[in-house]
């Protein structure tokens, strides 16, 4: 063969390299995942990061139906104190491990006794496992819970290699080990997370990337950037006011889901010392600032009307809403009226939020709504990972935040509002609430459950440990090239049938 014919040879395979070589998809988070274990973490990108590495004992449909993942099928006892599930054949996890109900029987009892466990409350109604055979596990319960199906749809549910969780013990999110269709490779805080394609993977078909890299870029305008830049592929939370920009570029595609969960302030009122100030010590200071915030004002000033206003755990769309309590309108002469109720005309509050800039838009918006009512409001940015930290260690007065949402109602609230609530950062405890939550935990029947959420709103709409701001809708951004994405209302990227066109 000649020296020029081997060269044009290699050229022409060159040329159509592409088709051999790795799809590696890139994905912008708003944020740093904290630690990376199912059991011990609370964020919501790490959440966006398992649903890549840990698969769940079931899952949902963008529609909210509950469906098999790992489990393929399951029934409760007529008591509804017994959940009987059939297990999938043929999974491994990312160690080669086999995965069965021996493996569920350990990730259960690992969520509820590791000590850095914040999935204690999720599971609190599991009394015991049964391995009934390889592929059989029954779960008993003290109680009826009508919650614990949704939960096992997100961490409580995801399974971990039992072998490598008990060798790693608290360490484990240094090389987490799951069953999902991508296994961990690296991370580096602040930077990245990489994972590879796991080859064994019992829906290996559905994968079309080879590694998958997580990079957090907190601010939404870089975000976007590297997005157009195409350094990434797909962005998440896009900001509301790029919206028209993204739709009007026909190198990108837009996808949006209203989704479950909230955005507010949460007050420390019995977290250690710094609750030692009129608003934590002061129901009616809470609800004074509650009534010098106009939501929709809020929306449309920072978010162009893309969000919705709430004052509840659920959306006014929800049928979990409590009607009884509608969105109040702004009202600062009844905020005022509160505050001189209460004996203090000015009210200094450090106001703690995360260093994205439409938190800082936010808490702005706050901070001047709430000036005319007396409120000195002082914004104090930290990196999000810091935010949590600082709210769990009750180093806080108020914090602008979140939760992402759950499926089930008792997700949005449970662990939030009850006195041993596993989120329960405001350290707020009242036995009638907890009454309440317990309650409807434990009914099948929707409108019993209903009765007793309208009863324990009722008097989180006086207590106020939460001030309710909005509602989020979730928004994405991709690449032109990227294909087959679903949006969920979890927010969630789901990469199952996710590919590069060709």
């Amino acid at each position: 063969m000649s020296y020029k014919r081997m060269l044009a040879l290699t050229a022409a395979l060159m040329i159509g390299a592409p088709f051999a070589q790795a799809a590696d998809l890139r994905i912008g988070l708003a944020e740093d995942p904290d630690v990376l274990d199912p059991d011990q973490s609370r964020t919501f990108v790490g959440r966006i990061v398992y649903a890549a590495l840990c698969d769940k004992l079931v899952d949902i449909t963008p529609d909210l139906q509950i469906i098999p993942q790992l489990a393929t099928e399951w029934e409760w006892s007529d008591d509804g104190k017994v959940l009987t599930m059939k297990l999938r054949e043929g999974v491994t996890f990312h160690d080669g491990e086999p995965f069965n109900a021996t493996a569920v029987a350990a990730n259960i009892d690992r969520s509820q006794n590791l000590d850095e466990s914040r999935r204690k409350s999720e599971v609190a109604s599991i009394a015991s496992t049964e391995v009934v055979d390889d592929l059989t596990i029954r779960i008993n319960l003290t109680n009826a819970d009508a919650t614990l199906i949704a939960q096992l749809a997100d961490r409580a549910g995801m399974m971990m290699s039992p072998k490598a969780a008990a060798e790693a013990g608290a360490d484990f999110a240094n090389n987490l080990v799951c069953s999902g269709p991508f296994k961990f490779k690296e991370r580096v805080q602040q930077d990245r997370i990489v994972l590879e394609k796991f080859a064994d993977y019992w829906n290996a078909d559905q994968i079309n990337f080879d590694t998958v890299t997580y990079l957090p870029i907190t601010d939404g305008t870089v975000r976007l950037a590297n997005l157009r830049a195409g350094d990434v592929d797909i962005i998440e939370r896009l900001a509301a006011t790029d919206v028209t920009s993204v739709r009007a570029d026909d190198n990108l595609q837009l996808e949006m889901a209203v989704s479950l969960g909230y955005q507010g302030i949460t007050v420390n009122v019995n977290n250690g010392d710094r609750a030692q100030n009129p608003l934590g010590q002061d129901a009616r200071v809470r609800r004074a600032l509650s009534l010098a915030i106009d939501r929709e004002a809020l929306n449309q000033v920072v978010f162009e009307g893309v969000m919705a206003a709430g004052n509840q755990p659920f959306p006014p769309t929800s049928p979990w809403y409590s009607t009884a309590h509608p969105i109040p309108a702004r009202d600062v002469e009844a905020a005022k009226a509160l505050l001189a109720d209460a004996g203090v005309e000015t009210v200094e509050v450090e106001l703690q939020l995360s260093t994205d800039p439409v938190a800082q838009q936010v808490g702005q918006v706050i901070q001047a709504m709430a000036a005319e009512a007396g409120f000195d409001v002082k914004i104090v940015a930290k990196e999000f990972a810091t935010q949590l930290s600082e709210q769990t260690a009750g180093n806080y007065e108020a914090s602008q935040i979140g939760w992402s949402g759950r499926v089930d109602p008792d997700g949005n609230i449970h662990q939030f509002m009850t006195c041993d609530g596993g989120i329960n950062d405001s350290k707020y405890c009242n036995p009638a609430v907890d009454e309440l939550l317990n309650a409807a935990r434990t009914s099948n029947i929707v409108e019993e459950r209903k009765a007793d959420y309208d009863a324990a709103l009722a008097i989180l709409a006086e207590d106020m440990p939460i001030i309710y701001l909005y509602h989020q809708t979730w928004i994405w951004a991709l690449a032109g090239k990227v294909q087959g994405y679903t949006p969920y209302p979890d927010g969630m990227i789901r990469l199952e049938g996710v590919s590069f066109a060709e």
